[in-house]
């Protein structure tokens, strides 16, 4: 991997971590704007480096580096209540580089495609962990962790891809690297 690369993977670990720090308590789920930087990456970054960049911001958080929200850190907040939606984030990123595959489809509906990979990939294993570990049925976890977030959340994703297009077209090369 060029030291261009490992660079560019770096920021956007960074820009991961602040975004958490942009934390509003919302009940057992915060409001931050990780879903912002999460829709960037896919646009910015090769498939595999965005897989890698959500891998080390997991790590460091794990490692108890505090990148989560609320500036927080540790292993217990990757098995806490929340937790799911951390892994949602790293296996959401998967299935958007998998969308990357599909070559012929236009640009904006890749765009979608991996957001929604994302965004549902983030809710689904949020609100399992969050039942599991908050002890709570689904019509319950789904009240507090995906219902408020949702219309947010598409809002956020919607100007992620926007400032995925503003850098690729300011640095074209950075995504084929």
């Amino acid at each position: 991997m060029s030291s261009q690369r490992i660079a560019r993977c770096g920021l956007c670990a960074a820009l991961l971590a602040v975004s958490a720090w942009v934390s509003i308590p919302f009940g057992p789920v915060p409001f931050t704007l990780q879903t912002l930087v999460l829709a960037m990456l896919p646009g910015v970054l090769a498939p595999a480096d965005a897989v890698a960049t959500v891998g080390v911001y997991l790590l460091l958080g794990a490692l108890g580096l505090p990148v989560f929200s609320n500036m927080m850190g540790g292993l217990g907040v990757i098995a806490g209540p929340t937790g799911g939606f951390l892994w949602g984030f790293l296996v959401g990123m998967v299935l958007a580089g998998g969308v990357s595959r599909l070559e012929r489809l236009p640009r904006v509906v890749h765009d979608v495609l991996s957001c929604v990979a994302i965004l549902l990939t983030s809710y689904a294993l949020g609100t399992v962990q969050l039942m599991i570990v908050g002890n709570m049925d689904l019509p319950a976890a789904l009240a507090v962790a995906v219902l408020p977030f949702m219309v947010p959340d598409v809002v956020k994703m919607a100007v992620g891809v926007s400032l995925a297009r503003a850098v690729s077209r300011a640095l074209p090369a950075a995504r084929r690297a």
